[in-house]
Order: C-alpha cells, then structure tokens, then sequence
C-alpha cells in the first residue's frame, strides 16, 4: 500500500510541476494568438479600438517619424483604415521567440480616402512586409515595420 501511495505523490509532484520550457512556448503561443487577432479586428474589420487595449501606454512604433505613445499608435494606424477600402490584412507566416514576434504580411486595398494626408487616388495596392514586435504582459510594446515605401507609393500614384 505504500508503494501505491508513494507512487500516487510522486505522479502528483510530477505533473504538477511547471515546465519552463512549456511555460515559454505557451506565453510564445498566447502571443502569437494575441497579435493575430488584433490586426485582424484593427485592419480587416476596421475596429481601430482594440489598439486600446492592445498597446501598453508607452509602445514605440520604429518608423519616421518615431510614433510614441498608445494614442499616437493608434491615430497612425487608423490612416490605413480611414485611407483604404477593401481592406485585406494577410498574415502569410509568424513566429515567436521570448516576447519577440516577426510577422510576415500581405496588405492590400483601395486607396479611396485621405491617408496621412494625400488625397484619394482610387489605386490597389498589394505590398509585402514585415514586422518585428514585442509583447510584454499581454501588450505590445514596440513595433518596427519593414515595408518596400518605394513600390507603395508607386502603386497609388504618388511616384512614377
């Protein structure tokens, strides 16, 4: 009987325990979940909103100009929504290590309102890029995109 109940603790201990490894590769996964969702509810279905909560208050956007500052995010970002229709946000590949992501994307939409400022050209845009993150606590603190601006800026008119 012994035998039995040592057996029975040891398996508890065993499987109570907390792999670190397992617990890296949840919150890795927890956050791939996380910045999924919010490019596809702030992009795809224009709820620009949920960068409420989704940003921490002091998030850096590695762009030029250098964005910071929750609000700041979220009025740069709203020109995507506010400048494109039909709107398409695709997430082709992530991958997450630690509290770092890389995501690698597709956006494509018609230039039909006001985006940072230059007027509607009614042009498509398909473009390629991607974006390093970082997510601290269920908040992403830093972004920095890596966009052809060249191409982009080609493909709605504004360089020939």
């Amino acid at each position: 009987m012994k035998k039995i109940i040592c057996a029975v603790v040891m398996s508890t201990l065993l499987f109570a325990c907390t792999n670190p490894s397992a617990q890296k590769e949840q919150i890795e996964n927890d956050n791939i979940k996380f910045y999924t969702k919010v490019w596809e509810v702030a992009v795809n279905e224009g709820k620009i909103n949920i960068l409420d909560t989704a940003y921490a208050s002091d998030v850096v956007l590695h762009t030029v100009p250098e964005i910071k500052g929750k609000d700041s995010a979220k009025a740069y970002y709203a020109n995507y929504v506010t400048g494109f229709s039909n709107r398409q946000f695709i997430v082709k590949e992530m991958i997450a290590k630690g509290d770092k992501i890389v995501k690698y994307w597709q956006f494509k939409g018609t230039h039909t309102g006001n985006f940072f400022g230059i007027d509607s050209t009614g042009k498509t845009v398909d473009i390629i890029g991607c974006t390093i993150a970082k997510i601290v606590n269920g908040k992403i603190t830093e972004e920095q995109d890596f966009v052809d601006n060249y191409a982009f800026l080609q493909q709605i008119g504004i360089i020939k």
